[in-house]
């Protein structure tokens, strides 16, 4: 008999020992919940700032594009005149670039059409009478444009020059950007949060009240704004008689706009 209340004893101890082995584990799951933004309890009671952080960094690359454009009563005659600018062209953009950070972004081939009025003719009796006008093709215009990626800005100024020279008539930049820009982004979005932090502090202060936890968080506008960029779009003399242009680089500013929404009591 007391062997058996003894076995009782520790079955019910073992169940015990269970039970508050798992509320201890609901308990700690809860808690932990309320680490996390939006974690535990819905909260009733808010008030959202928001913050905007900036940072300003020179550039360290620039992007340069051309196109080659020609027209030719043959669409292969039409490309080899592209192909035989584009070479050229190439021959200088490598001067400035490494193959990697050069790459046609599109090569187009299409005809070029014209309209033709109707023709009177005779039919029997009655004359005149007019064919229908139509589209004939009267040609062919290819083009190819390339992008470039220049990482040594000391060589942007000649390779502007050098591609006018070559016989690109349209070009778009040099675009200065900054290469990799994930650390600056970073560093808008800490001080643009550190900024809303102490909003809050300040709000909540003047409120009387207390910040319990954060509840939500968004983030838009994390974007560079090119603080100082040239287009250039022109012809150029092919001859070398047109300077090469000043292109000045600036700074790029990296803005970071976020929005904390804190529980209060």
């Amino acid at each position: 008999m007391e062997n058996s209340k003894a076995k009782l004893f520790q079955a019910l101890t073992v169940f015990a020992m269970l039970g508050a082995v798992l509320v201890g584990s609901m308990i700690i799951s809860e808690v932990k919940g309320y680490r996390f933004i939006g974690g535990g309890v819905s909260a009733s009671n808010t008030i959202s700032v928001s913050g905007e952080g900036e940072v300003f960094a020179a550039p360290d690359i620039a992007n340069i594009s051309f196109t080659i454009r020609e027209s030719a009563a043959k669409v292969s005659d039409a490309q080899d005149k592209v192909s035989t600018k584009v070479k050229a062209a190439l021959a200088v953009a490598r001067k400035a670039a490494a193959d990697k950070d050069i790459k046609t972004q599109n090569y187009n081939s299409y005809p070029k059409y014209e309209w033709q009025e109707g023709t009177p003719y005779c039919a029997g009796i009655e004359c005149p009478q007019y064919r229908p006008g139509k589209q004939v093709i009267v040609g062919y215009e290819v083009s190819q444009t390339v992008t470039i990626k220049v990482r040594d800005l000391e060589k942007v100024n000649t390779l502007v020059d050098g591609l006018a020279g070559a016989g690109v008539t349209e070009m778009q930049g040099p675009n200065f950007a900054i290469d990799n820009e994930d650390s600056l982004k970073a560093e808008a979005r800490k001080i643009a949060i550190d900024k809303a932090r102490a909003k809050a502090e300040v709000l909540a202060r003047d409120l009387g009240v207390d910040l319990v936890r954060i509840v939500s968080f968004s983030e838009g506008g994390n974007y560079p704004i090119y603080a100082r960029e040239m287009m250039v779009s022109a012809k150029y003399d092919s001859a070398g008689g047109a300077p090469a242009p000043e292109l000045p680089r600036g700074e790029n500013q990296i803005v970071s706009n976020v929005t904390v929404t804190y529980e209060i009591r």
